[in-house]
């Protein structure tokens, strides 16, 4: 779910999503479904969508994967999302006050409770939609954070304006692009290694040595630099370390 804060409720609820490229993509793996291609699944051939829909299906849905998520995404309480999975399982309120050891009205109430929330974060969505989401002034925007950054926290929150700051005074040159030195803040890494990831084109496939060949004209420490892109979330490696893709705000990867 590395795309939580840039798909819509339906999106995350059937576990896939369509890029703006036509292809369908996992929301749990990132594995892609092409337009026009047939896929074999279990004895049979699927077009694109009907594959990525049995493909979630064989993950098991993205109900479990939702609730494995952080609780400061999700909100929920140990017991509420014991209660959530009952509700899934299309359990009456009387079997579920009867397995939690609870009254049946106690289950009505959480049942109720949740629709009020669901319609709070409804009209909360609106709100920001309407305000935060459309009126924040380019220089106080906050940065996109790479889709595959393992932990996002304080260092991945710098606006528009702090970036073009840290770009001034961490690099000697942006045309050629020279790298003046490695900075040690994080924040300053963060701006620095997106501004080096934009030097390679999205969506293409690079060997390890023409990314080392590219990475050695901005500063002479290559290695560094092509380790922390990884580390960070602005490239991805296949699982041999053969191939190497620029990550964009869409999830990429690699087999």
């Amino acid at each position: 779910m590395e795309l939580l804060g840039e798909l819509t409720a339906q999106e995350l609820a059937r576990g896939y999503y369509k890029h703006a490229s036509g292809r369908y993509i996992c929301c749990l793996c990132g594995d892609e479904f092409e337009p026009g291609q047939v896929y074999a699944m279990d004895g049979r051939f699927y077009e694109a969508e009907r594959a990525a829909q049995k493909h979630v299906a064989a993950h098991g849905g993205s109900f479990e994967a939702l609730l494995a998520l952080d609780r400061r995404f999700t909100g929920l309480t140990d017991n509420q999302e014991t209660l959530l999975r009952l509700m899934r399982q299309g359990r009456s309120d009387a079997e579920i006050a009867a397995e939690l050891g609870v009254s049946p009205s106690t289950v009505r109430h959480q049942r109720f409770m949740f629709r009020e929330k669901a319609k709070q974060a409804r009209a909360y969505l609106a709100l920001f939609e309407l305000s935060v989401g459309r009126a924040t002034p380019a220089v106080d925007q906050i940065v996109p954070v790479p889709s595959r950054a393992a932990m996002v926290d304080d260092r991945y929150q710098v606006t528009r304006g702090e970036e073009q700051e840290i770009l001034k005074t961490s690099f000697e040159s942006l045309s050629p692009l020279r790298l003046r030195v490695f900075p040690r803040k994080e924040k300053k890494k963060i701006v620095v290694l997106r501004r080096i990831a934009q030097e390679f084109a999205p969506e293409r496939p690079y060997t390890e040595k023409q990314v080392s060949a590219l990475l050695r004209e901005i500063y002479p420490d290559f290695a560094t630099l092509r380790r922390y892109l990884i580390e960070y979330g602005f490239m991805t490696r296949s699982a041999d370390g053969s191939r190497y893709l620029r990550c964009d705000g869409e999830r990429s990867e690699l087999s």
